[in-house]
C-alpha cells in the first residue's frame, strides 16, 4: 500500500540559487538509492519569501524504518546530504528525531 509523506523544511534565502542548481541535476546514485528504498514521485516545492520547502514523496516499501536506514548509510547519499545540508534552516517546532518536520496528511483525492 503507498503511503503519501509530506515534509517541510526552511532554506536560507542566500543558498536558494545554489540549492535549485544542485537539484536540477541530481546524482545519479542518489536517486537510485531513494528507489531501492521504495520512495517513488519525490518533489521539493519552494515557498518565496517564506524560504519554506515542502517535500512530497510515496513509499512502496514493506519496511518503512529499514529503508530510511539504507538510505541514511549510503555513502553517496550522505555526500549529498553534506552539500544540501548546510543550506536548510530545519524549523526549531520539528521532533528531535527529524531534519525535514514530518507533516499529517488531512486530505487526499486520488
Amino acid at each position: 500500500m503507498t503511503q503519501r509523506m509530506g515534509m517541510v523544511i526552511g532554506i536560507h534565502p542566500d543558498k536558494i540559487g545554489a540549492y535549485k542548481k544542485l537539484h536540477a541535476d541530481v546524482w545519479p546514485d542518489v536517486l537510485k538509492r531513494l528507489k531501492q528504498s521504495g520512495i517513488s514521485n519525490y518533489s521539493i516545492f519552494l515557498r518565496e519569501p517564506e524560504n519554506l520547502m515542502f517535500g512530497y514523496w510515496e513509499y512502496d516499501g514493506a519496511d518503512f524504518e529499514a529503508d530510511m536506514a539504507a538510505i541514511a548509510a549510503d555513502e553517496v547519499t550522505r555526500q549529498w546530504w553534506a552539500l544540501c545540508g548546510p543550506m536548510q534552516a530545519p524549523l526549531p517546532t520539528r521532533n528531535s528525531d527529524e531534519w525535514w518536520a514530518d507533516m499529517q496528511q488531512v486530505f487526499y483525492m486520488a
